[in-house]
């Protein structure tokens, strides 16, 4: 259109992203040379009444030593990290006794809706690329008459990691061991007694976290005694218009998504302020009023500002149209949340 202007599109970024995918078809291109085929890590998802958001990602993944078969086993992080995605892959998924075909992303991820009349509650189907072993995966069905959901961040709200300062996070993603991750005290026992009180509760673990760190993610929350839910994680890297993806972006995107999918539920949003949850748990808020039952922003501890690289400003929330908590763990928010009546005593 005359007279228009676009935003220019950084040239570095375009450049980056297209190394990027050159470097992971070498990569794919070599492990298949080798006979390694590829698999799916399936990831938690979700779904209602006559769909199913199938989440997983398809990859090569290298061997594992024996020792670390283990759940118990010690496991580096850059081990998440080593596997081989494969892009646009052929994925059956095979759900209600139906089979669907689906084609993965360019970084290997499924994320699809699927047609399938499942009942309420955590429902198992399967995975499959390329024709291989079918892999385990599972998703939680959402009934019609459920009207309460929970939505939490990850990253130093049920686990300390002190992520936004960029060294810091590649030390604790790629060397700790991942039995080395603590939980934020309390959070475990705040989200099973909500989930508790609110049976058929849909737990959604909404994070900037990488597709890879899925498993881990998973053993922890397993370990740790947090309830399962489904997991909503981003990828890393360049895009063809920027550096690194929004996670800021992803967590909006996916919380107006689950307004749209589930407008009768009204969920209660747990973050902390290290990030930027607060402002997005702000602006939600005042968009979807009828959508929100609380909201709980765990306070990092100075020490964990410190590493996190400060908190960001938490706004002042006495006149908002819902209850807005903080404390620096989990009983202290769960005591909060007794106060407000959003828990039972």
């Amino acid at each position: 259109m005359p007279g228009s202007q676009s935003s220019p599109v950084p040239e570095k970024s375009v450049w980056l992203a297209r190394l990027e995918r050159r470097v992971q078809a070498w990569r794919e291109r070599r492990a298949r040379s080798r006979g390694r085929r590829p698999t799916v890590a399936a990831v938690p998802g979700y779904g209602g009444q006559g769909w199913v958001r199938v989440l997983g990602r398809a990859l090569i993944v290298p061997p594992q030593p024996t020792r670390s078969s283990s759940e118990y086993a010690s496991v580096r992080g850059w081990r998440s990290f080593a596997s081989v995605p494969v892009a646009d892959a052929a994925v059956q998924i095979t759900i209600g006794g139906t089979t669907h075909d689906v084609i993965a992303d360019r970084g290997g991820v499924v994320d699809v809706v699927i047609d399938a009349d499942l009942p309420p509650g955590w429902q198992s189907f399967t995975m499959s690329v390329e024709g291989g072993t079918p892999v385990p995966a599972r998703a939680f069905i959402v009934g019609a008459d459920v009207r309460v959901g929970v939505v939490s961040d990850v990253d130093d709200t049920v686990m300390v990691t002190a992520l936004p300062r960029p060294l810091l996070a590649a030390w604790n993603s790629f060397v700790v061991d991942e039995h080395a991750r603590q939980p934020v005290p309390g959070m475990a026992v705040l989200l099973e007694r909500y989930a508790r009180e609110n049976p058929g509760c849909p737990v959604v673990y909404l994070s900037t976290g990488a597709w890879n760190v899925a498993p881990t993610l998973v053993r922890f929350m397993r370990r740790h005694l947090f309830p399962a839910g489904a997991m909503l994680l981003t990828d890393w890297g360049p895009t063809h218009d920027r550096w690194f993806r929004s996670g800021r972006a992803h967590k909006e995107e996916n919380l107006r998504r689950l307004v749209r999918e589930f407008p009768d539920i009204r969920w209660l949003l747990i973050g902390d302020d290290g990030q930027h949850d607060d402002a997005i748990y702000t602006a939600f808020t005042a968009q979807h009023p009828d959508n929100v039952t609380a909201v709980a922003i765990r306070r990092l501890l100075p020490a964990e500002a410190v590493l996190a690289g400060g908190r960001t400003v938490v706004d002042h929330h006495a006149a908002a149209d819902v209850p807005w908590v903080t404390a620096s763990d989990g009983a202290g928010l769960l005591e909060r949340l007794q106060d407000a009546d959003v828990l039972e005593r």
